[in-house]
């Protein structure tokens, strides 16, 4: 059983990793499966040097995983259930968008 202060950690890991578009757009490729740095910079439009540091950042918050291919390093979601928490937080977040159940969002500037 995780106790509060690991619970906290764990999510302002995960909450690290979203806050940026690079990295949110690494795990939603990587939710579509295994891939290689090279085609991943292809695919997201970066360098090489800037994907390496956005895979080294979701590495170090532990949600993605290298496979030795080879010469090649593979990267991959370290489970699959990142995947689903992907897919279930989007929904969450655009249900609540289309909602606007936060009255005070606005007011707030966080939303």
């Amino acid at each position: 059983m995780l106790t509060l202060a690991r619970d906290i950690e764990v999510l302002a890991r995960f909450g690290r990793a979203l806050a940026d578009p690079i990295r949110c757009r690494l795990l939603l490729a990587l939710r579509e499966g295994p891939a290689y740095p090279s085609d991943l910079a292809a695919a997201l439009e970066v360098s090489r040097t800037r994907l390496s540091n956005h895979l080294a950042c979701l590495r170090d918050c532990g949600l993605v995983v290298t496979a030795p291919v080879g010469r090649r390093v593979r990267y991959e979601l370290a489970d699959e259930r990142l995947g689903r928490a992907l897919d279930d937080l989007r929904d969450a977040v655009v249900a609540v968008e289309a909602d606007r159940s936060c009255p005070d969002a606005d007011a707030r500037g966080c939303c």
